[in-house]
């Protein structure tokens, strides 16, 4: 199984926010921790469907360091998102 890193940010006044940096446009909120990275999921999982259907590749998942190396990604906290068994190429 495939694991996405997701990163949560979270602002004063405001639900927890869920992006995939492979997956730009790919987002959720939740307004507790784990209501985040249940929508988190279910996001990607829609998020990866999209891109079966239209026929696009599923980019390869960036390691951590690569991705808290961007400066934007810096005051977020990661977390593991497993992708969907059915969207894993054999």
């Amino acid at each position: 199984m495939t694991s996405y890193i997701g990163l949560i940010h979270k602002d004063a006044d405001s639900d927890y926010g869920v992006s995939f940096p492979d997956f730009p446009g790919c987002i959720s909120a939740g307004a507790t921790l784990d209501e985040a990275r249940v929508n988190a999921a279910e996001a990607l999982v829609v998020h990866v469907e999209g891109l079966i259907a239209d026929g696009d590749p599923l980019p390869p998942s960036r390691s951590l360091q690569g991705t808290m190396a961007d400066a934007i990604n810096r005051d977020a906290v990661a977390l593991l998102i497993d992708a969907p068994d059915f969207a894993v190429p054999a």
